[in-house]
């Protein structure tokens, strides 16, 4: 009996020491395409022992047999099954699954699979996107997501572009939050587009309340590529585009212009009908022009882009690093209208041991821009190549005698001498080209953007790592604006000082100013990620973060500079006299504690919630807190036994969440009272507000997300509900009590938007000819709920908007146009009280209080410039070695105030026009329309609705067809040629240069150009 026991110890010893002979650690990084994958299931076939890989696709297995199989899977990825053969490092790539269902998306400060999150949160197609060719990432974006508006500003190189998610939420600042590898900022234009990874919007507050005091906008989460274990490669992306003006209005020749000027003078008061117009007597003249200043001022702009990227890896050592330089000389002649960008990233990730990583991402960039105006404002080259009578030349005669080979461009119209020497017939409008040749306005940044990170898993397998990561942001600009002083001396008394000098910039000047902006956060969390007996999954997060930011300036101007030429533009050569200097500084912080949590149960039902304290330095002591939780849950019924027997149906998820989200846009140091002293006498400039607090945005969410036919047909859907209340406004207290200061802030007003969100997809890789579809729709309304109980409404006479309770943000606010009066009796009868010298041939303005009269009481809301609708359309498609893709994109139901249609087509003075004119009411029953010709005025002088255009558009962004050469062809890994076409057709009833644009008024807008590109993307 006893010989047997020691025999079975013996026995069994023997047998577990075997086991542990032949077992052993594996470790590897798995991978797909385009670099690692976060939370992949590792396991060992046919027993429980397994694992996940880590945010930067990192493994590690233990008790693994010689001779086991390993199995990789993840959700959207075919899975891998690798024998282990005794090799302790097995690196994986993947290969997606064409009926993909999910993948694992970046969230808060951490990542989770698709199939658990519970907030609204979109990941963008980067093979679409990449297909996007544009300056700015944040534009790539347009027509993409479903609920994200994005506009470009202008279509000048280098101008901004809008994006907004979920509408307007408030009266300030409404930028949404960019976060960059952890790093958070409100701009990404310095970015290289090639070097983005993955984008991933969150929508809703459930899964932006992580981010609390910057997130009431909305969030967009970048991460940029990285190298990868045992990868090298060698990428080039390199192309060149010409763009082209389009969809430019028809204007008056010179015979058209001197006909309706006039008949505009015939039917102006004081003009005998018999005379002879001085519009007529001058078609006997020799001098006479015939102008196109549109083709005069616009040409064929070039862009030029190149990019290049070297990656790879040993076991411990990852490494990327890229440069690339981007140009675009605009569609205006010469090259003042010209950006270029140049850019160059390192990111290195190193394993010092196998629970210690350290890494850093540092991108450089230094952006120059050369400003002309580009959505009217002054001096406004585009719309004064528009109101500028094509009776006028570009030139001057050389025999003119106010004709200089450094000043040829013709100014006032026919000019003879000072003051009352041009004739006025013509107005006095300023020469597009000489205004362009003159600016010389040149803006400079450079950036240093980045982090640097340490991670160390505390628990043996992973599941629990404390990660410190350190963002910096630090920005210097420079900007120079030389103002030259041309154009025509128009100045008779010699005494003054400025006589004999041009009438434009007199005198002459330069404005110089730098500015630097560092921002530097440190952020520190403690993540739990934990599955336990395959049924429950956690993943906890907690953190604190502290963001500080300072910046400065100095600056000055300078006028009289007695020689102009470019190594004297600087401030040591102007005069003295009027000199002026100047220099600020401000800083904020801010200081965050934040925890978040996910459970999961059995893969069918997920919770989470989430919870930010923000401190910021913004705010006085009596509200420096903010707090700002969310709650969010999900259910997926096709898990669910009874949807077994639907097998048409592969995933059915429903979503619902609430949460806050906190908003601090305003001026640094608004909470505290201004004071100046002047002789000892100290003046209040400005009441503070000690109770002065956050903005709050309060967000709920419900949504499905259905897939079908095995994920090859995919759909979500949302609808939201967003209330931003305590919105920070200014209110100006009693001059009679206070005198005239400053305004003051305060927290008052809501505001609400709401609506529907659609996108679905559709991909068939099935054959050899492989195409997609996807797109989405979303619908919004904007609603202006209150406001303080001193500040009735918020009106601005620039763009002629106000904001009321019960209206849209910004809606337009003027006169309703009602057509034309035909005849004095309908003048007499619809203006009884006060005719006010109206005309038959006249606007007609409905008369809203019905008194008889057309007065400021009459005016009432005419437009809405925030869009009800949004969408947008990609499809691509694949045989053999070809593919095409486009996009279609466009919105709906929005308004645009055409200011431009005012000047050219109603505007009394002898500005050019449209041919639209040419059908002017010229009696009874000819318009109604387009009022009478008259230098008088005829009502177009007015704010109305006639100027509010619908400017819904439908564009085709893009289209692209490609050809990717074999591998066995050219021996490199691949090429791919390709062209391109951005903004090739546009339908829209707006008649302005671009109804894209995101001015709220259109005086001349730079309009976005036709493109057509041509590029070469090579892999070796």
């Amino acid at each position: 009996m006893r010989k047997n026991v020691i025999y079975n110890m013996v026995l069994l010893w023997t047998i577990l020491s075997g086991s542990v002979m032949y077992a052993q650690t594996v470790k590897g990084v798995v991978s797909d395409s385009s670099g690692p994958l976060p939370q992949v299931n590792v396991a060992v076939k046919g027993t429980a022992v397994n694992t996940a890989t880590d945010f930067d696709g990192n493994y590690t297995i233990n008790n693994v047999d010689s001779n086991a199989v390993l199995v990789f899977s993840y959700i959207g990825f075919l899975t891998k099954e690798i024998p282990v053969k005794g090799n302790t490092v097995i690196n994986v790539v993947l290969v997606e699954d064409s009926q993909k269902l999910e993948e694992v998306v970046v969230v808060g400060y951490t990542s989770q699979k698709k199939a658990s999150i519970t907030g609204a949160v979109s990941t963008v197609d980067l093979g679409d996107l990449s297909k996007t060719r544009v300056a700015d990432v944040a534009q790539a974006l347009q027509g993409q997501v479903a609920g994200v508006f994005v506009a470009a500003n202008t279509g000048a190189p280098g101008d901004g572009i809008k994006l907004r998610i979920r509408g307007e939420g408030t009266l300030g600042k409404n930028d949404v939050l960019y976060v960059i590898d952890g790093v958070p900022t409100r701009d990404i234009s310095f970015l290289n587009q090639s070097d983005i990874k993955s984008m991933s919007v969150l929508k809703d507050a459930a899964a932006g309340a992580i981010y609390g005091s910057r997130a009431a906008s909305g969030v967009v989460l970048i991460t940029t590529k990285s190298g990868l274990k045992g990868r090298s490669s060698f990428d080039v992306d390199m192309y060149s585009g010409i763009h082209f003006a389009t969809n430019l209005p028809k204007m008056l020749n010179t015979d058209q212009y001197l006909t309706v000027k006039d008949q505009a003078w015939h039917n102006t008061a004081g003009n005998a009908a018999s005379a002879i117009s001085p519009y007529t007597a001058d078609r006997n003249r020799t001098d006479l022009a015939d102008t196109d200043w549109q083709d005069e001022l616009f040409t064929t702009g070039i862009s030029k882009n190149f990019q290049a990227s070297a990656s790879g890896g040993s076991e411990n050592v990852q490494y990327l690093i890229s440069g690339g330089y981007f140009g675009h000389d605009g569609i205006v002649v010469e090259d003042n209208d010209k950006f270029e960008r140049f850019n160059f990233r390192s990111n290195v990730n190193a394993d010092i041991s196998d629970r210690f990583k350290v890494g850093t991402n540092l991108q450089i960039s230094y952006a120059k821009q050369d400003k002309l105006s580009s959505s009217g404002d002054v001096p406004g080259v585009i719309r004064h190549a528009l109101i500028r009578p094509p009776v006028l030349g570009v030139y001057k005669d050389v025999s003119d005698p106010t004709y200089t080979e450094s000043n040829p461009y013709t100014d006032l119209p026919f000019y003879t001498g000072p003051n009352d020497g041009w004739s006025k017939i013509y107005e006095y409008t300023s020469n597009p080209i000489a205004i362009v040749h003159f600016t010389d306005d040149k803006r400079n940044t450079f950036q240093t953007f980045g982090n640097l990170y340490g991670e160390y898993a505390l628990l043996r397998d992973k599941s629990l790592k404390f990660k410190s990561n350190l963002g910096v942001d630090i920005k210097f600009s420079h900007n120079k604006n030389f103002a030259s002083n041309f154009g025509d001396a128009n100045i008779n008394d010699t005494s003054n000082q400025y006589y004999g000098l041009g009438r434009n910039n007199r005198p002459n000047g330069l404005d110089e100013n730098r500015g630097q902006e560092m921002t530097f956060t440190f952020t520190n969390t403690l993540n739990y990620v934990k599955t336990f007996k395959e049924l429950h999954s956690v993943n906890a997060l907690l953190g604190m973060e502290n963001i500080n930011s300072k910046a400065a300036a100095i600056g000055g101007s300078r006028q009289n500079f007695d020689n102009t030429t470019d190594p004297f533009r600087y401030l040591d050569y102007g005069s003295t006299t009027n000199a002026y200097s100047s220099g600020s500084a401000s800083n904020w912080s801010l200081l965050s504690y934040f925890a978040s949590g996910t459970y999961g149960y059995d893969n069918k039902y997920f919770a989470s919630a989430t919870m930010r304290a923000d401190a910021s330095s913004r705010f006085g002591p009596n509200n420096k807190w903010g707090y700002f939780p969310s709650v969010s849950a999900g259910w997926v019924v096709s898990q669910e036994s009874f949807m077994k027997k639907s097998d048409w149906i592969s995933n059915l998820k429903l979503r619902a969440s609430w949460g806050e989200a906190g908003n601090q846009e305003l001026p640094n140091n608004a909470y505290e009272t201004l004071v100046s002293s002047t002789g000892g006498v100290v003046n209040v400039v400005r009441y503070g507000n000690p109770d002065l607090k956050w903005e709050t945005t309060t967000q709920t969410n419900f949504g499905v997300d259905l897939g079908i036919l095995n994920n090859k047909l995919t759909f979500t859907a949302d609808y939201f509900t967003k209330t931003t209340d305590d919105i920070l406004l200014t209110v100006g207290l009693p001059a009679v009590s206070v005198g005239v200061i400053e305004r003051t802030f305060v927290n008052a007003g809501e505001v609400n938007n709401k609506g529907l969100e659609f996108g679905v997809n559709f991909q068939n890789n099935d054959h050899e000819f492989k195409y997609g579809i996807n797109a989405n729709i979303a619908t919004l309304t904007n609603k202006v709920n209150k406001l303080h109980e001193f500040v009735k409404n918020i009106s601005d006479d620039y763009t002629h908007t106000k904001t009321e309770v019960g209206q849209a943000i910004s809606s337009y606010y003027g006169y309703q146009f009602d057509g034309i009066y035909q005849n004095t009796g309908e003048v007499s009868s619809h203006l009884f009280s006060n005719t006010n010298g109206t005309q038959p041939g006249d606007i007609k303005f409905k008369d809203i209080n019905s008194d008889g009269q057309i007065n400021a009481d009459d005016r009432t809301f005419i437009g809405n410039p925030i869009p009800k609708v949004t969408y947008g359309v990609n499809f691509n498609a694949s045989y053999k070695n070809f593919d095409i893709s486009f996009l279609l994109q466009g919105v709906e139901g929005v308004d645009r105030y055409n200011d431009l249609k005012q000047i050219l087509n109603y505007d009394s003075r002898p500005f050019n026009s449209t041919t639209a004119v040419l059908d002017s009411w010229n009696g009874e029953g000819t318009s109604n329309t387009t009022p009478r010709l008259t230098f008088n005025n005829n009502g177009g002088g007015n704010v109305s609705s006639v100027f509010v255009e619908d400017a819904s558009y439908l564009r085709l962004k893009n289209l692209e067809i490609g050809y990717t050469f074999n591998k066995s062809v050219l021996g490199i890994k691949d090429m791919r040629l390709y062209a391109s076409g951005q903004n090739l057709f546009t339908i829209t009833d707006y008649t302005g240069l671009d109804p894209e644009s995101t001015s709220l008024i259109d005086k001349g807008t730079y309009p976005q150009s036709k493109s057509f590109i041509f590029g070469v993307r090579v892999k070796l």
